[in-house]
């Protein structure tokens, strides 16, 4: 899959936000960096992977695609912000269990904040789509729902979000 699409939506969103709210001067990286980090929190509750204290299920299949897309946008706002827009996704073994995989993205968010080498973003790439996969979502399902919501977050902009 060609990935330019993402990267060129994304693009689009951030320099609207940037420009519509004044921010043309700030240093976002960090700020994107936690908002990737909390987004992916967000999203590790609703699929309820860690809570083995709870027999309550996790949210509908809607629900975590709407959150596993925020998180996309961070990961692809990150590589905006580091240049690196022509990602091949690394084919490496992960893991295999949901909740490993969680904890491997928090320490490559964590990683990129100093080390900001194109293998590095590529492996927090990689491993956003792996979780993807992990969580039962097909490339298609990811590509559709990242589109609808990148929709939606442009009319957010437009009603004053």
């Amino acid at each position: 899959m060609n990935y330019t699409e993402w990267f060129e939506l994304q693009h689009q969103l951030n320099e609207r936000i940037v420009t519509e709210h004044g921010l043309k001067n700030e240093e976002l990286y960090e700020k994107r960096l936690l908002a990737l980090a909390v987004e992916l929190g967000e999203l590790a509750n609703e699929t309820r992977c860690f809570k083995y204290w709870s027999l309550k299920s996790p949210s509908s299949r809607d629900v975590i695609i709407e959150e596993y897309v925020d998180g996309l946008h961070f990961v692809l706002s990150v590589g905006l912000d580091l240049g690196y827009t022509n990602v091949k996704p690394l084919k490496k073994a992960s893991e295999t269990d949901v909740t490993g995989q969680f904890l491997l993205l928090y320490g490559l968010i964590d990683k990129l904040r100093t080390q900001t080498e194109e293998v590095v973003y590529t492996s927090l790439f990689s491993e956003f789509l792996r979780l993807g996969e992990l969580l039962g979502f097909t490339l298609e399902e990811i590509h559709d729902a990242y589109v609808k919501k990148n929709t939606v977050n442009h009319v957010r902009q437009d009603e004053g979000y």
